[in-house]
């Protein structure tokens, strides 16, 4: 190895990995009104990040900039190193409407997350088996539940083969039974596909039971971070697990 080769590889060294996402004194208005303030942010890779907080505290702002939707007017966003400059293929967005395509089938809309791609077929049944719902790709999405819609848009974003997955409230609008079956589902893919996750809900209890780490937002600043080292599954009656509870909703009521 070359003396130049050397010294790049002992600066990578020094420098650590590099975050799967990175703000750098990010801040977004909507006319007068200040959305996201000079938000800094590092998200290492593989990790699940839970952001909390009240509504209109800049939680979804913040996921539509990452993923290229929406532009910041100040600092740097950076995918795996490179600078953000508009819609980026790394990062997907799930949103709490599953917005399918009623005139496709379940696999058509699976599919539409791999047009560029020459195995697309493929790759949609692939992620439909991740989900459970192979047998269905055949169907159309309207006589689908709320579940089971919501697991085809999960299979549309796994299809992508983004190496950051954004989820914007996607639980919000199902029952509790359903909603704990895709909290598990959610924390198995990850832990087995092992993407990097950033979960937005207004659920501390679902952010204690899924995240690495958790921040609390308010007024377009991040205000308190909690980390977890909790054993998953995690044991949502254990004295750790309630404490972990009830200081992020002390934090959010605050």
């Amino acid at each position: 190895m070359s003396t130049l080769e050397q010294t790049i590889q002992s600066a990578i060294k020094d420098v650590g990995p590099v975050p799967a996402v990175e703000l750098d004194g990010v801040g977004k208005r909507f006319g007068a009104k200040m959305v996201l303030d000079r938000i800094h942010l590092e998200i290492p890779a593989g990790e699940l990040l839970a952001i909390v907080g009240r509504s209109g505290c800049g939680k979804s702002t913040l996921l539509r900039l990452v993923v290229g939707l929406e532009s910041a007017d100040e600092g740097f966003i950076r995918i795996a190193g490179v600078p953000l400059r508009g819609p980026n293929r790394q990062a997907r967005l799930m949103f709490q409407d599953a917005a399918l395509l009623p005139w496709q089938t379940v696999l058509d809309n699976v599919a539409l997350a791999t047009v560029r791609s020459a195995d697309r077929r493929e790759r949609a049944v692939r992620a439909l088996q991740l989900v459970g719902l192979e047998q269905r790709a055949n169907d159309w999405p309207a006589i689908l539940s709320g579940g089971q819609r919501q697991r085809v848009a999960l299979a549309r974003a796994l299809a992508s083969k983004a190496s950051v997955l954004l989820l914007d409230e996607p639980l919000g609008a199902l029952d509790a039974l359903t909603r704990l079956e895709m909290q598990t589902l959610i924390e198995e893919l990850w832990l087995r596909e092992q993407f990097t996750a950033v979960l937005v809900t207004h659920d501390v209890e679902e952010a204690a039971a899924l995240a690495d780490r958790v921040l609390v937002m308010e007024e377009g600043r991040i205000i308190a971070e909690a980390r977890t080292d909790l054993p998953r599954p995690r044991n949502r009656n254990s004295f750790e697990f309630l404490a972990l509870r009830e200081k992020l909703l002390g934090w959010v009521m605050n």
